[in-house]
């Protein structure tokens, strides 16, 4: 009878079930526990691996090029990042609004750490999340184009609950991916949540996309329902490097001290 019940768990794919069975029932065994504690107990556990699972599969599906999170980043590094602020965006408040975040700041300070820390969240909360960079996506919408199947691509693009569209500014955008943007842009507009990282002031985006009137079609509803972050310390890429030049450096001097 036990082993059956053993197969008729691994029949129905009850994983957590069956691999807590065997000590758990030995727990059980007293006449204060009821069979609904019993199973109450062993369903929730079931349940809770399940979504475990769920959440660790949609990070995975979420295509971050890293897995980071806030406590990962150094705030200390970056007074100017509101550490509460950030930790407010992580609740996905905002995402319950449609309300998008804007990072904006040089290169190296740390804008698509936070961005991806925030997605991290959200994917594990199982909101079906994507990050892409500018380029890929502008690639993405292009190729559709010509493949005449441009519909179909920003409908892909417009079902996720948090986009983030990653180093917006770092290479110049013609003006058909200008328009392909601003197609995708205005298909999420006051559905869901759009996370932006750049490194261009908003004043330059027209250069950027080539025309100005999409430039601003695009600010316009990527900044309409949104909060800007704007980040102006150091680089932790030369933060990185001077640690490394400085431990180099150290580690001459002691070897000259000791010959």
């Amino acid at each position: 009878m036990y082993q059956k019940l053993l197969n008729n768990l691994e029949a129905l794919k009850l994983e957590k079930t069956y691999s807590y069975l065997p000590n758990y029932l030995d727990s059980i065994a007293r006449p204060d526990v009821s069979i609904v504690d019993a199973l109450l107990h062993l369903t929730e556990k079931e349940l809770a691996f399940r979504n475990e699972r769920a959440s660790k599969a949609q990070v995975v599906l979420s295509g971050f090029p890293f897995v980071k999170t806030l406590d990962d980043f150094d705030f200390d590094y970056q007074p100017g990042v509101s550490k509460s602020r950030m930790q407010d965006f992580a609740s996905l408040r905002f995402m319950s609004g449609a309300e998008n975040l804007l990072f904006y700041g040089p290169p190296g300070v740390g804008k698509t750490h936070l961005a991806v820390a925030i997605g991290v969240v959200a994917a594990s909360s199982r909101q079906i999340t994507y990050f892409i960079s500018c380029h890929d996506l502008i690639a993405q919408l292009n190729k559709a184009h010509s493949e005449n199947r441009l519909d179909q691509r920003i409908r892909h693009f417009a079902k996720y609950k948090l986009l983030i569209i990653d180093e917006i500014g770092y290479l110049p955008v013609d003006k058909q991916g200008a328009n392909l943007l601003f197609q995708l842009v205005a298909k999420r507009y006051e559905k869901y949540s759009t996370i932006v990282t750049t490194n261009q002031a908003f004043s330059k985006w027209a250069d950027i996309f080539s025309s100005s009137v999409v430039a601003g079609a695009i600010l316009d509803r990527l900044l309409h329902h949104s909060h800007v972050v704007k980040i102006t310390g150091p680089s932790y890429r030369l933060k990185d490097a001077m640690d490394i030049v400085g431990g180099s450096a150290a580690t001459a001097e002691k070897g000259a001290l000791d010959d």
